[in-house]
């Protein structure tokens, strides 16, 4: 194993645990706005971007853990096509998030239920409303 290969593994582990711990920070934020009915449709697109990215780099350590001289056809035909659609689910999250911040629309929410009627509720629970 050569030094860039290690500087990959390192680099590929890093990438993997810091997308892993926004996944649960993500969770952690998602928990509170479903809570009050309304979801930043940025967040989701941001969310859907980083768990195809977790799973881009999960494949891609197996694919380096697993790279040996003699390994069959199938296991690489596999990892080919597993790269392939992580790769694809990464590029549609980053196209969905570069049409929203280019359109202005990274303040979009979905409203999951109507509030009471006669009062209008506001989409975010921590603002400071006078």
């Amino acid at each position: 194993m050569g030094v860039i290969d290690v500087l990959l593994l390192i680099a590929y582990s890093m990438s993997l645990i810091c997308a892993l711990l926004l996944i649960a920070a993500l969770f952690l934020y998602f928990r509170r706005r479903l809570r009050a009915k309304a979801v930043s449709l940025f967040m989701v697109a941001a969310f859907f971007f980083l768990s195809a990215y977790t799973v881009q780099m999960a494949i891609a350590l197996w694919i380096r853990f697993t790279a040996v001289p003699g390994a069959g056809a199938v296991l690489a035909s596999l990892q080919t096509e597993a790269l392939a659609v992580a790769q694809t689910g990464t590029t549609i999250g980053l196209l969905i998030l570069t049409l929203l911040v280019f359109t202005k629309r990274q303040d979009l929410f979905i409203v999951l239920q109507e509030g009471k009627k006669g009062g209008a509720s506001h989409a975010d629970p921590d603002t400071n409303q006078k």
